[in-house]
Order: structure tokens, then C-alpha cells, then sequence
């Protein structure tokens, strides 16, 4: 079984590697032009230094996924609602990598106080889907046809947790 672990700057080749191989073969990530590591290294400080967590799952010293959040929008009223992201390599999917990388970024959100977690995905991302759902995701919204790649026009779906660890004004 994977270890889940604060991610390092020397795991950062395998980072780029999953990162590239999502954008090059999926539509995990919107984008059409490969991440460079001085990106990845960039993302990874950036992350860090405002204090969110970067974890990988690692099996025998190879990163076999990572998962990270951020501020959902950048304004002050969002400040206890975060969105992640999540990749896993396709050889490990299947495993139980990605759960166990979701369920260590609910709880550190969780012991940050955060009250929601946001999902972007795909909506044709069934594995994707299904993975939140089981984790207490709700569906929140579809914006139909928002992005574009591969030649087709992708929909957008937001799922949501309440956590626990803020108690609501009307609480």
C-alpha cells in the first residue's frame, strides 16, 4: 500500500511526469501545452509557503500520485472554502491511491477549519465522479460546455463537502 507523505521538491520530476501525462492523454486538465518543472516547482513553493499541503502517495520511492488545494476564489468571504485537485498515474489507478490522498486532504482541510471542499471535474470523468461520491461529495453545479480539448466541448462539474471544522453562522 501507498504511503501518504508532504510532497518535496525531489519529487517533482514525478509530479511533472503525472501532470504531463494527464494533459497529454486526458481531460483531467484543461490545458494543451505540457508544464514545465520550473512550473511544477513554482506551484509547489507557492502552495507551501501559504500554507496548503502538497502530498504524494509513494510506494518503494515512487510517486505514484499527489493531490494538493488551494483558495477556492481569491476574495476574503471564500476564505474557508477550498479547491483540489488530485492525479494519479495511470498504472495505479484502481488501487486505492486516490482515495487515500482525498481522505489525507479532508483531513488536513479539516484540521485547518476549512468548511467546504470543492471538486472541478470533467463531467465524463466517471472514475472521477464516483470516487467523490463515495468520499461524501455532493453534485453543487454542471456548466455545460465551458471547455475545450481533444476536439470536443467538455462540461464542467462541481461537487462539494461540508467539513465539520467551522460551525455555520446559524449554527
Amino acid at each position: 500500500m501507498a504511503t501518504i507523505r508532504d510532497a518535496t521538491e525531489a519529487d517533482l520530476p514525478r509530479i511533472l511526469e503525472i501532470t504531463n501525462d494527464a494533459i497529454a492523454n486526458t481531460t483531467a486538465i484543461w490545458s494543451v501545452a505540457p508544464a514545465t518543472l520550473e512550473t511544477r516547482r513554482a506551484w509547489l513553493l507557492d502552495r507551501q509557503g501559504r500554507g496548503f499541503p502538497v502530498l504524494v502517495a509513494a510506494e518503494d520511492d515512487v510517486v505514484l500520485g499527489f493531490a494538493s488545494y488551494g483558495d477556492f476564489r481569491p476574495w476574503d468571504g471564500y476564505l474557508h472554502t477550498v479547491e483540489h485537485s488530485l492525479y494519479v498515474y495511470p498504472d495505479a489507478q484502481g488501487r486505492g491511491v486516490g482515495r487515500a490522498l482525498l481522505a489525507t486532504l479532508i483531513e488536513r482541510a479539516e484540521a485547518q477549519g476549512k468548511r467546504v471542499m470543492v471538486a472541478g471535474i470533467e463531467a465524463g470523468n466517471t472514475a472521477s465522479v464516483t470516487l467523490h461520491r463515495r468520499m461524501g461529495f455532493e453534485e453543487a453545479g454542471l456548466l455545460r460546455e465551458v471547455g475545450h480539448k481533444f476536439g470536443r466541448w467538455l462540461d464542467l462539474l462541481f461537487m462539494q463537502k461540508l467539513l465539520p471544522g467551522l460551525a455555520r453562522p446559524d449554527d
